[in-house]
């Protein structure tokens, strides 16, 4: 059973709660390779998970007006800009996405210098692979010549939102760039699903795994794409065509539950919250913009159950799998361990929020 808009917009407030109050508890030790801890769990530390959070509650606040998540986001980007910022990698881009959508809204000018220096960086500083594109380089590992699904999100998003808001053409055709060069190398021609990862070095798709979380940041990734900015014709029907592909797959490797596995073509390994939430989202919206066959809608109505299903009575999501570095066979991501987490809590939002648009339809359409 679909939950209704007052279920959906109750769990929401729980899962905000459940985000802003994650913190560290010592169980995983990865320090960062500039000697400082890494804290890929609380809420209150700039790395990828919690950008993706902060995506997810910016979302969040842009379609429910809610008064109390603009002072929280400020106060998050104001605190942490003051600390000091990390070191430029791909990963701790991620926070900048969500300052793009929020400065987009509020055109506060205390932001921009902030997203213009980062964005310059990226463009001048990061290293290259051949054909130009963005190595998958983190806090605490250098995975030199290599190209991960995730970039598209952490990176690309934010220089397409950046980059047509402030009209810096140049930051949107980047974004165009990665997305086809991370097309070409990480879409698989024979499933229409995506490869986690590929490398230079010995040009190879490492454990070719079909990783549904890695397949989820490009169902949400090219629908946010062509709605954060104005992409070249060509490059929007090339990318639509990809996405449509990878639907079609999506759809036929559906759980009974409405769940994806975390292996998306092995049953046998274990169902993953956070890529059915994105899914969830992804398949919803796709559905809402006319992309994709007629399925979509009901598959993601039904993710959309089954990740209400897993949250708890906190507002944590449950059945996430902990940030997943590249495996280099199948079984390293069956054994990747559960954790609550920021973009958990983010991908569940952004599955809430979307669902709260067609939820909503039916609502009035009964009334």
């Amino acid at each position: 059973m679909i939950p209704d808009g007052r279920a959906l917009r109750e769990r929401l407030t729980l899962l905000v709660d459940g985000m802003t109050n994650l913190r560290h508890d010592g169980q995983y030790d990865e320090p960062n390779l500039d000697g400082t801890p890494g804290d890929y769990i609380s809420f209150n530390s700039w790395e990828w998970p919690q950008g993706v959070g902060l995506y997810g509650l910016v979302r969040l606040w842009q379609q429910s007006g809610d008064a109390a998540l603009k002072p929280l986001i400020e106060k998050w980007y104001g605190d942490r800009i003051a600390a000091g910022l990390p070191t430029l990698n791909i990963n701790t881009t991620a926070p900048m996405l969500a300052l793009s959508l929020l400065w987009r809204e509020t055109r506060d000018a205390r932001w921009v210098p902030v997203m213009d220096q980062w964005a310059d960086r990226i463009l001048k500083e990061m290293p290259r692979t051949p054909e130009r594109g963005l190595p998958h380089i983190v806090s605490d590992k250098i995975n030199d010549q290599e190209l991960w699904d995730d970039t598209l999100v952490m990176v690309g998003l934010f220089l397409a939102s950046y980059g047509h808001a402030s009209g810096r053409k140049e930051l949107v055709d980047e974004a165009c760039h990665q997305f086809l060069l991370h097309t070409r190398y990480l879409a698989d021609p024979k499933s229409g699903l995506w490869f986690h990862g590929w490398t230079f070095d010995g040009r190879h798709n490492f454990a070719r795994a079909l990783w549904a979380r890695g397949n989820c940041w490009i169902t949400l990734g090219i629908l946010d794409l062509i709605e954060l900015a104005d992409i070249p014709a060509p490059v929007r029907t090339f990318l639509i065509g990809v996405l449509e592909t990878q639907i079609d797959a999506l759809l036929r490797l559906q759980a009974p539950s409405g769940a994806w596995h975390t292996l998306l073509d092995d049953p046998t390994s274990y169902e993953e919250i956070s890529a059915t939430a994105g899914f969830g989202y992804g398949l919803m919206k796709a559905a809402r913009l006319g992309v994709g066959p007629k399925e979509c809608r009901d598959a993601g109505l039904r993710a959309l159950q089954v990740v209400v299903d897993n949250i708890d009575d906190s507002g944590t999501v449950s059945n996430v799998s902990y940030g997943t570095r590249m495996g280099h066979d199948l079984q390293f991501y069956k054994d990747i361990p559960i954790q609550p987490t920021g973009y958990g809590q983010a991908l569940a939002i952004l599955c809430l929020t979307e669902g709260l648009q067609h939820v909503g339809r039916n609502e009035e359409a009964a009334a």
